[in-house]
C-alpha cells in the first residue's frame, strides 16, 4: 500500500487536494440534491394546498366543469362565426403543461389501503392548510402512475387534448383530504416534475472544471516551492558524500526557501573551509612528526643494548602506525578516487590470502558472486581491520560474503570471548579497545573499528557488532559491513 502512495511533497499535497475535492464535491452534491428535493416537495405541497383551498371556496365540481364547458363552447362558436381558426380539442399536448385537472369530490375513501403513504407530505400539507385556516380531518398522500388513476383516465377520455406522449408513465401525487364534518373527501392531483436531465453529467463537469483550475494553480505554486527544495536535497546528499567540494546553489523560490538556500550555501562554504584547514593541519602534523621519528629511528641504531634498541624501535613503530591511522581516518571521504563496480568475492579472497601468507588462521566460506560500487583501497582497509581484530582477539577469523535484502554483507566471525552487550557501541568509538594496553601486538591504538565504520558509512553502508550465541552462551564475535549493491 505504501508503494502506491506518492512519496514526494508535490505528489502528497496533490493527492490530499484530490481527496478533499472529491469529499467536498460529494457533500456539495448531496446538499444540492437535498435542497432541490425540498424545493420540489414544497412546490408539490403548495400546488396541492392551492387546489384544495380553491375548491373549498368554490361551488361543486360538476357545476364548475359545466360552466367551463359552456364557456369553451361559446368561444368556439364565436371563432367559427368570425371565420377564425379553431384548435382541434382532440390534438394531444404535453401532459406536464396541460394537466390542469380540478379537485375530485367523493364520498368514499379514494386511496387503497395497499398504496404507499408519505407522512412527510401529509404533515407538510396539513401545516399549509392550517395556515390558510382550512380545517380538515384525515389526510392521505400517495403516488401513482397517471394510467393507474381512474379519475385521470376518465378525464383524459373526455378531453383527449390532455393526452401527450408517455402520459401514462407520468407519476402523479394524489392527496385525499377528509372534510372537517366527515361528509366526504376532496382529492387533488398534481403531476410530479421530471428529474432534470444530465444532472450527474453537470455535477461531473463542474467537478472536472474545479479540479482542472485548482490543480493547475496549486501545481505551479507547489512546483515553485518543491523545485528548489529538490535541488537543495540533492545538493545536501552530494555534499555529504564529497564535503570537500562546495557548490553554491542559486537562491530561488519563495522568500523562506531563498533564505534556507542562502543559509545552506553559507554552511557548506564554512564546512568546506574547515575541512581544508583540517587537511592542512593534519598534513603539517604528519610531516612535522614523521621527520623527527625517522631521525630518531636512525639514532637508536647507536644504542649498544639490543633489548633497549628493539623496545625503542617498537615504540617508534607504534607511534608511526597510530599516526598513519589517524591521518587515514581524517582522509576518509576526501579521496579523489571514485567508486567502481567490484567483485566483492574477489576482494575478500585477496584480503584472506594476505593473512594466509602470514600464517594467520583466516578462512573464507563459499558465497555468491556479488558486485557492488566501492572504493577498492578503502573497502580492503575496512575488511582488513575486521579480520585483524578477529585474529588478535578471537584466535581465528572466518570471512563470509552474503546477500541480504539488496545489500552485500561482508561478515567476519571469530571464536573469542565476545564483547559485553553494554560496551558494543563504545567499541566503535576512537581509541576504545577491549585490551587495556597500548601494545600493538595485543591491541593497538583502538582505531581499527572506528576506521572500518567510517569507510562503511562513506559507502552508504553500516558496520555492526554482535555476539555469536550457541545455547545462550557467547562463542565469539560477529562483525558485519553492509554495503548497498546499487
Amino acid at each position: 500500500m505504501k508503494r502506491l502512495l506518492p512519496q514526494s511533497l508535490l505528489g502528497q499535497v496533490m493527492l490530499v487536494l484530490a481527496i478533499g475535492l472529491m469529499v467536498g464535491q460529494a457533500i456539495s452534491a448531496t446538499l444540492l440534491y437535498r435542497a432541490a428535493e425540498q424545493r420540489r416537495e414544497t412546490a408539490l405541497v403548495s400546488a396541492l394546498a392551492f387546489r384544495l383551498v380553491a375548491e373549498s371556496s368554490q361551488p361543486g365540481f360538476e357545476e364548475r366543469e359545466a360552466r367551463r364547458a359552456a364557456r369553451r363552447a361559446e368561444r368556439r362558436a364565436a371563432r367559427i362565426e368570425q371565420g377564425l381558426p379553431v384548435r382541434d380539442d382532440a390534438a394531444p399536448r404535453p401532459f406536464a403543461r396541460q394537466f390542469r385537472i380540478g379537485v375530485e369530490q367523493t364520498e368514499i375513501m379514494p386511496i387503497g389501503v395497499d398504496e404507499p403513504r408519505f407522512p412527510d407530505y401529509e404533515t407538510a400539507l396539513r401545516d399549509v392548510l392550517a395556515e390558510q385556516d382550512l380545517v380538515v380531518g384525515y389526510i392521505i398522500v400517495t403516488r401513482r402512475l397517471a394510467a393507474d388513476d381512474p379519475f385521470v383516465r376518465k378525464v383524459t377520455e373526455d378531453r383527449p387534448r390532455l393526452r401527450g406522449p408517455g402520459w401514462e408513465e407520468r407519476q402523479i401525487l394524489v392527496a385525499a383530504v377528509q372534510r372537517a364534518d366527515e361528509s366526504g373527501w376532496l382529492v387533488a392531483r398534481v403531476p410530479e416534475p421530471r428529474a432534470p436531465r444530465n444532472a450527474i453529467g453537470t455535477i461531473a463537469l463542474q467537478t472536472a472544471v474545479i479540479f482542472a483550475i485548482l490543480f493547475a494553480l496549486l501545481y505551479f505554486v507547489l512546483r515553485r516551492i518543491t523545485r528548489p527544495l529538490a535541488q537543495l536535497t540533492t545538493r545536501v546528499t552530494d555534499f555529504s558524500r564529497q564535503p570537500d567540494h562546495a557548490v553554491r546553489l542559486e537562491e530561488s523560490g519563495p522568500g523562506d526557501m531563498r533564505r534556507l538556500i542562502a543559509a545552506h550555501n553559507a554552511m557548506e562554504a564554512r564546512i568546506a573551509a574547515l575541512l581544508d584547514e583540517k587537511d592542512v593541519m593534519l598534513g603539517a602534523i604528519g610531516h612535522d612528526l614523521k621527520t623527527p621519528l625517522a631521525a630518531l629511528r636512525v639514532r637508536i641504531e647507536s644504542v649498544p643494548d639490543e633489548t633497549q634498541r628493539e623496545r625503542m624501535a617498537s615504540s617508534i613503530e607504534d607511534i608511526t602506525t597510530t599516526l598513519d591511522d589517524i591521518l587515514v581516518l581524517a582522509r576518509v571521504g576526501r579521496s579523489d578516487n571514485s567508486l567502481e563496480n567490484v567483485d566483492l568475492s574477489a576482494l575478500c579472497i585477496s584480503v584472506v590470502e594476505e593473512f594466509e601468507d602470514l600464517g594467520e588462521p583466516v578462512t573464507m566460506a563459499e558465497g555468491p558472486r556479488l558486485v557492488a560500487p566501492v572504493q577498492v583501497t578503502w573497502a580492503k582497509r575496512a575488511l582488513r581491520n575486521l579480520v585483524s581484530n578477529a585474529v588478535r582477539y578471537g584466535r581465528a577469523a572466518r570471512v563470509t560474503l552474503i546477500k541480504d535484502d539488496g545489500y552485500a554483507v561482508l561478515r567476519v566471525d571469530d571464536d573469542g570471548p565476545g564483547i559485553p552487550p553494554g560496551e558494543i557501541e563504545a567499541m566503535l568509538e576512537p581509541f576504545t579497545r577491549g585490551e587495556a594496553s597500548r601494545n600493538r601486538a595485543t591491541g593497538g591504538a583502538g582505531l581499527g573499528l572506528t576506521l572500518a565504520r567510517a569507510i562503511a558509512e562513506q559507502h552508504g553502508g553500516t558496520l555492526s557488532l554482535s555476539n555469536r550465541l550457541v545455547d545462550g552462551e557467547v562463542v565469539g564475535l560477529r562483525a558485519e559491513i553492509r554495503l548497498p549493491k546499487d
